[in-house]
């Protein structure tokens, strides 16, 4: 790359520094992006640099392969339904240990001394009920929240250092810990905290009018046409819950949400600091 071009990158870029500087960018931290060695290193290349430039980055992130691995060793079935891992108390000791130890831990230990791990439960961060859906499966420890109190990831945010999050929950009624789906949580965290952007990183381009066709690719979305794009069966399947935690959250107060491909290097810093973006952004 000539000297001009990487100084043109530069300057595409400062417009946005200026934009997302002091602000909070929320980061659902998921899909292949966490077990390539090679992605998870952009992204957490990605995470640091904008740290560096004035931009608070908070990551939430779950840990399914980690959880099913685990539970494959010592034994324990996995089961889904309707998507959702049914968590058994047994399932759930093992899903509290996966997710707030070794995962985020990991993370944290990556981020060169600048993260700062916690859990759902911490400082009651998340509180949640059992969830309910139409169906009459009973999925056991698996949590909606219903409340969330941001102040112990605002105290660690002016500290100066980056919250890592992991995606369970204390129980709102009861002394019980809930699994929470990482989705869920990043979305009701960005509309607690205000964050000016919330992104969730995914295995697919984003939103498609023909999921098998990346240049069918829908870049922009008001949250006011999103029900008329389910209607006519472009938000179907395991699409609608990614979709339904975007709109919440620009509902809520987040400025734009956006599902994006993490499985392409440093598509962090391609939404955030590039004129052309990557994903669906949804406003």
């Amino acid at each position: 790359m000539m000297a001009k071009e990487r100084a043109n990158i530069l300057i595409e870029a400062l417009p946005y520094i200026r934009e997302y500087h002091d602000q909070v960018i929320v980061i659902k931290y998921g899909g292949n992006a966490m077990i390539d060695d090679e992605l998870k290193r952009a992204v957490i290349q990605d995470v640091l640099l904008l740290r560096l430039v004035g931009i608070h980055v908070v990551l939430v992130h779950g840990g399914g392969p980690d959880i099913s691995e685990m539970l494959r060793k010592v034994d324990i079935p996995s089961r889904f339904e309707n998507g959702l891992r049914v968590t058994t108390k047994e399932t759930m000791d093992i899903v509290q240990m996966v997710l707030c130890g070794k995962v985020n831990k990991d993370l944290v230990g990556l981020l060169e001394g600048q993260g700062v791990g916690l859990s759902g439960m911490d400082g009651g961060l998340f509180r949640a009920v059992p969830y309910r859906d139409e169906s009459e499966v009973d999925y056991g420890y698996v949590g909606e929240v219903i409340d969330v109190n941001p102040k112990i990831v605002l105290d660690v945010i002016e500290k100066g250092y980056i919250p890592v999050v992991s995606s369970v929950a204390a129980g709102m009624h009861e002394p019980a810990s809930y699994n929470i789906n990482a989705d869920t949580a990043a979305s009701k965290l960005a509309s607690a905290l205000h964050a000016k952007k919330l992104i969730l990183l995914t295995d697919v381009p984003g939103l498609m009018k023909d999921p098998g066709n990346p240049d069918t690719l829908i870049r922009r979305l008001k949250v006011s046409q999103v029900p008329a794009l389910v209607m006519s069966g472009i938000i179907s399947g395991g699409m609608i819950p990614k979709v339904d935690c975007c709109v919440e959250a620009v509902r809520q107060g987040v400025e734009r949400a956006n599902i994006q491909d993490g499985r392409l290097p440093h598509s962090i810093l391609i939404e955030l600091l590039s004129d052309d973006g990557i994903g669906t952004m949804f406003s």
